[in-house]
């Protein structure tokens, strides 16, 4: 055991650790604080729940007890994947550095620029930030980042997962080249070994543990269901839940929409339970993780974003809802129990479905959690209800199409509630009667396109009254040939005043050229004006009025 007053610490710092309970530094600590304190480049892999943040945070404070900050340029810069770690880094220097003068500002999303920006122009001596809120208060000016001495990346691999590692590479390249460097991180991925080699200089390697490591003081249990239906899996949850003597646990899945699901049915199960994942917004997020953290939450239902560096020491069990994908991504959920010496117990329910990734998982840990049963539940009669909308069984026993809204949202209302109205167009869809069954004053049939719009009646009138109509109304007009054609067509359920069939090329008058588009059409034609239809206006066909003659 390595005590903190012999790893060359200031007495100002000794005191605010000495202040916060703890006395006997992690191996992590141990070994990384004397190299740091040192100026030398830090390669730290240890996994999660080892102190890593007081490894970089503790030699970061007395190196920069002496100087000054100025505006817009800060002394130290640390980079973490999450808002969450980001908030935890902040609150693990403001409990270190007190009685220090130094200044610090947290750049995260979900919070207002102005104030982020008022800070940075006082200047501050560490700044704390995720990469995305970082590069965008440089690229708005209000950010300088020549002047970091010391630089800190903070779970690198969790940043290789999340796609930060085009920002990063650009973050250290803004930066000077003669920095000091603290690289600290529970995997070494490919990707994040080819980072370090790029970027540091004959960095001091640190493994306290091999790396994705369980802890010692973590029961792992196997808990294996015959089904993968999510029903049975809630169950399964809720009845791990209640046998075992849960202070306070997380629940881990691996997907957004399955952590509001899981946590919505824990609730309606009358267990205090809230989600956490990246689609809520930052100060939901905020609260409800403090709310976890001073006990008034019992269960905190997660996605991997929770996975990674949050310091909540008192943390009894973990859940494991879903296998993860990723076999790392298993050692840093569980790592969330466990902590500082303490005992904790982590459940993974596994399905048949899960057999690829569980195999991953054992083959990472090198070993075999114990499995244990639930007995009492007959596991086959537990089947999920279809969801309203989403093409279940219950929409197609009403004889729909499986889809359960209609378009804009709306519920389909079952036959004997819909309106009037609706009732009217399936009428209209009914089959057509043929002109001898059809009443005289029956609304001519729509066309298939239009059966399922709902138009205004409009009366049709028998042909020979449209035509006396006619007639009547352009006296001038010459009379029409008879249109046997488009008397065809109203017969077959067309327009009444559908337009003559084409006269065949030998019945043409022999005396009429053809000329561009009129080769086609009769004497007829020509005097329709075009536009109207049969409801061209009366005065429009009128002959103009002759001028007298000056003779």
């Amino acid at each position: 055991m390595t005590e903190f007053f012999d790893l060359g610490l200031s007495p100002a710092t000794l005191t605010a650790v000495a202040e916060t309970g703890y006395t006997t530094a992690t191996p992590i600590q141990a070994e990384a604080i004397p190299v740091a304190l040192q100026g030398l480049d830090v390669l730290g892999i240890a996994q999660t729940g080892t102190g890593k943040t007081a490894a970089f945070t503790l030699p970061m404070i007395d190196r920069l007890a002496a100087g000054r900050s100025k505006a817009r340029m800060p002394r130290a810069l640390v980079i973490a994947p999450t808002r969450e770690l980001a908030d935890q880094v902040a609150a693990s220097f403001e409990k270190y550095a007190k009685g220090q003068k130094l200044s610090w500002a947290l750049l995260i999303g979900g919070v207002s620029f102005k104030d982020q920006e008022l800070k940075l122009d006082r200047g501050v001596d560490v700044l704390i930030a995720t990469p995305g809120r970082l590069l965008d208060h440089f690229e708005r000016g209000k950010l300088l980042m020549t002047g970091v001495q010391i630089m800190v990346v903070d779970e690198a691999d969790r940043m290789l997962d999340m796609g930060f590692i085009p920002d990063l590479e650009r973050i250290f390249k803004l930066t000077p080249a003669k920095k000091q460097t603290l690289f600290f991180s529970a995997t070494m991925p490919p990707e994040i070994t080819r980072l370090t080699k790029q970027f540091l200089r004959d960095p001091v390697r640190i493994e306290a543990s091999r790396p994705a490591q369980t802890a010692e003081t973590i029961t792992q249990n196997l808990v294996r269901i015959p089904t993968a239906d999510p029903k049975a899996k809630r169950t399964a949850l809720r009845e791990l839940i209640a046998r075992a003597d849960v202070k306070n646990g997380i629940v881990f899945c691996n997907r957004k929409a399955e952590v509001d699901i899981v946590a919505k049915s824990l609730q309606k199960h009358g267990l205090d339970a809230a989600p956490i994942h990246g689609d809520l917004d930052q100060q939901t997020r905020m609260r409800t993780l403090e709310s976890f953290r001073n006990g008034s939450l019992r269960l905190l239902c997660a996605s991997d974003v929770a996975a990674r560096g949050l310091d909540i020491p008192a943390v009894s069990h973990v859940f494991n809802y879903d296998v993860p994908h990723h076999a790392d991504d298993y050692v840093h959920r569980i790592g969330r129990t466990g902590r500082a010496g303490r005992l904790g117990q982590a459940f993974m329910i596994v399905t048949p479905a899960d057999s690829r990734n569980l195999d991953k998982v054992l083959k990472l840990i090198g070993m075999a959690p114990e499995e244990i049963t639930i007995e009492g539940i007959d596991w086959a009669s537990i089947k999920d209800e279809p969801r309203a909308g989403r093409g279940g069984s219950r929409d197609r026993d009403r004889g729909g199409s499986g889809r359960g809204r209609e378009r804009g949202g709306r519920d389909r209302a079952p036959r004997e509630d819909r309106p009037a109205r609706v009732e009217a167009v399936e009428a209209e869809a009914a089959p057509v009667a043929s002109p001898a069954e059809r009443p005289a004053d029956a609304p001519a049939p729509r066309s298939r396109r239009d059966r399922g719009r709902v138009a205004p009646q409009a009366r049709v009138e028998p042909v020979e009254a449209v035509e006396t109509a006619e007639a009547t109304a352009r006296p001038e007009r010459r009379p029409r040939p008879e249109r046997s054609a488009g008397l065809d067509r109203v017969e077959r359920g067309g327009r009444p005043d559908a337009r003559p069939a084409r006269v065949e090329r030998s019945e043409r008058r022999p005396d009429r050229p053809e000329r561009g588009r009129d080769r086609d059409r009769d004497d007829d034609d020509r005097d329709r004006v075009v536009g109207f239809g049969g409801d061209t206006p009366a005065f429009l066909m009128r002959a103009p009025p002759t001028r007298p003659s000056e003779d």
